[in-house]
């Protein structure tokens, strides 16, 4: 735990935290690539500007929640504020684990006597786990303009019950006697203005928050379909702070999709490199907005590697997904990309509700003719609040989320089963990591690995009958 305080004797002392355990996930423990909890330590500096004594504890990187405990018997806050990372795809995938985290963090946090504030993609899907474990209140939404006023009511009168300091304020969830959740009003809108910099002091860079388009499985609990983006000024100047105090090799950008506009991404370009405040970086964005111009103002702007939601190499599925671009877009971006020296990720959807075998094949086609450098495969994942959620909802079972992110399990009726998807995962990153061996090393000297791959790609598609879901095999039966 770290702790940045301003002399402030009338305020609340207020413990932020998230449960992002990273130990708690296996395979991204193994990744290493840890992430600061960018929402969080935004949401602490505002606090911090706003009067109130702040102190941090950034779940990333303990060991357990013993840590967490020892953090509460440090600081002695009279409120916790459970503020996940909303930046982080992780958070927002509603992990059990990390349910189950947050809510022994808030038990803890009421048994050391302070009151505790709750907020989170699953927060704001589903209240009740979180006020159950004792959470005084649920945040839904973004919750600045909703936290800032909780936080008056509860310094004014530290010992006011939930629902007084909930009373009228939109936004905000409690508990009733019966254990159900009273939402007040609809979730607000973003309208805060967060500090020019996060509390970097009290431990991910954004240039904006949320995304406009709209995805069918998308999950957009916190900004909805609002793309709300800084100055390219603003940002520029906090790349130079980052590079100064902490002289970083990498930054990698938490936004949904980077810069957006060619306009914004040379103006940022010209800041950085106008302060000798450049620093490589990672972005996300879409294939549909890599023209050439757009490239060229990520070149400049030091931008290193790209990841990109291919999702599918089947335009079939891409429309299913209301996605907006065709797979001809992904293999131009892909080209353009590495024409400029940028290196290149693709997200790869397995699963999507009507995917068949035909699509799969599609999707292998598709990294074989546009051979990214990287991969990253998963299933699809019905989250509450989207259209996809909407469509499969009445196949959901008893489990309705991963228990990590290594998890992979079908929880609709997809057309396989969930150790099929596991196997086409294995051999899609194996495909990828083959391409990079083979342009490497042309001369290898050794029994070829591509027929070694071909050969488990044989093997599952031979029993492929054999893995499709209980649902599908018999309807396919009576057909």
């Amino acid at each position: 735990m770290t702790s940045g305080r301003e002399p402030c004797k009338t305020m609340l002392s207020i413990l932020v935290c998230h449960s992002y355990f990273l130990r708690f996930d296996p395979k991204q423990a193994e990744r290493r690539k840890p992430y600061p909890p960018l929402a969080t330590l935004q949401c602490a500096a505002l606090l911090r500007r706003a009067g109130y004594q702040v102190s941090l504890f950034d779940a990333m990187l303990a060991d357990d929640l013993g840590e967490y405990e020892r953090a509460l018997g440090s600081a002695h806050p009279q409120a916790v504020l459970l503020y996940e990372d909303n930046f982080n795809f992780l958070s927002k995938m509603c992990l059990a684990k990390m349910r189950s985290a947050a809510c022994q963090m808030i038990a803890a946090a009421r048994r050391a006597g302070a009151r505790v504030i709750a907020a989170g993609s699953d927060v704001s899907d589903a209240p009740e786990p979180y006020l159950r474990a004792g959470a005084d209140i649920a945040l839904r939404g973004e919750g600045l303009p909703a936290l800032l006023e909780v936080l008056r009511r509860l310094d004014l009168a530290p010992g006011a019950a939930s629902r007084a300091l909930a009373e009228g304020v939109a936004g905000t969830a409690t508990l009733t006697g019966a254990g159900v959740a009273t939402i007040n009003g609809a979730k607000l809108l973003p309208e805060i203005e967060l500090a020019e910099r996060a509390a970097w002091d009290l431990v991910n860079l954004a240039a904006s928050r949320g995304c406009s388009f709209r995805c069918a499985w998308c999950s957009k609990p916190i900004w909805g379909n609002h793309y709300l983006q800084r100055s390219p000024a603003a940002v520029g100047h906090e790349i130079g702070y980052l590079k100064r105090s902490f002289r970083p090799d990498h930054v990698w950008f938490a936004d949904d999709i980077f810069g957006f506009r060619v306009d914004w991404v040379r103006e940022f370009a010209a800041v950085v490199g106008g302060t000798a405040s450049t620093v490589p970086f990672t972005i996300q964005t879409r294939a549909d907005l890599l023209s050439e111009r757009m490239v060229q103002a990520l070149r400049e702007a030091a931008c290193v590697e790209a990841w990109l939601g291919a999702e599918s190499g089947s335009q079939r599925i891409l429309d299913a997904m209301n996605k907006g671009t065709t797979v001809q877009d992904i293999l131009t971006a892909r080209s353009r990309l590495k024409a400029a020296g940028i290196r290149v990720g693709f997200f790869i959807q397995l699963g999507y509700l009507g995917e068949q075998l035909v699509d799969i094949l599609a999707t292998r086609e598709l990294l074989a003719a546009a051979r990214p450098d990287d991969v990253g495969v998963s299933v699809s994942y019905p989250l509450p609040g989207t259209r996809f959620h909407e469509l499969v909802k009445a196949q959901l079972g008893p489990k309705t989320h991963w228990q990590d992110s290594d998890d992979l399990a079908m929880m609709f009726q997809g057309t396989y089963t969930s150790e099929f998807y596991r196997a086409v995962r294995n051999l899609f990153h194996d495909e990828v990591s083959l391409q990079a061996f083979e342009a490497g090393s042309p001369d290898r000297g050794v029994p070829d690995p591509r027929r070694s791959l071909e050969r488990r790609w044989q093997e599952l598609l031979s029993h492929e009958h054999q893995y499709r879901s209980p649902q599908r095999a018999a309807a396919a039966a009576i057909n």
